[in-house]
């Protein structure tokens, strides 16, 4: 069953497009920027909350200076489409932590994973004692990330 979406006035925008900007933000500054005083701003950022429309705060890590200098993005075809299959594969990709994300899809590809590994060696061990161990997977085709031109964690919120 589909989940009610909440109805968001343009304060909740403006709340939610700082936040992704800055989740370190003061309550304090938050409001001025908002133009709302303290107590009703934190209270929309804890409706916001509740609601399941912010779902976390964190840290945004440069992969580089993490010492993770490669990405990948890797398109999966399984052997079958079968529930019993995608769920055997999502369980094992998801014990993967170099896996950072992993999308199912439409198109020529079943999976599409996102790999972050500290350099090529590492990515090329990762692929042949973890991925290709994985036996729902029938191919995969590499691309590996040369450069990144915009990489926004802010989504653009209607």
């Amino acid at each position: 069953m589909l989940e009610k979406k909440p109805k968001l006035d343009k304060i909740d925008r403006k709340i939610l497009q700082i936040l992704q900007q800055n989740a370190k933000i003061t309550n304090a500054q938050l409001s001025k920027e908002i133009g709302l005083s303290p107590a009703p701003t934190l209270e929309r950022v804890k409706k916001l909350e509740n609601a399941g429309l912010i779902k976390s705060y964190h840290a945004v890590l440069d992969t580089e200076k993490a010492g993770l200098g490669v990405n990948t993005f890797v398109q999966v075809s399984l052997t079958s489409h079968k529930k019993a299959v995608i769920d055997s594969f999502v369980e094992k990709i998801n014990k993967i932590d170099n896996v950072i994300e992993c999308y199912h899809m439409t198109g020529a590809a079943d999976f599409l994973i996102k790999i972050t590994a500290e350099d090529i060696t590492s990515y090329q061990k990762l692929m042949l004692e973890q991925v290709s161990e994985i036996e729902e997977i029938e191919n995969m085709q590499s691309m590996v990330v040369l450069s990144t031109f915009k990489k926004s964690p802010v989504l653009p919120i209607p």
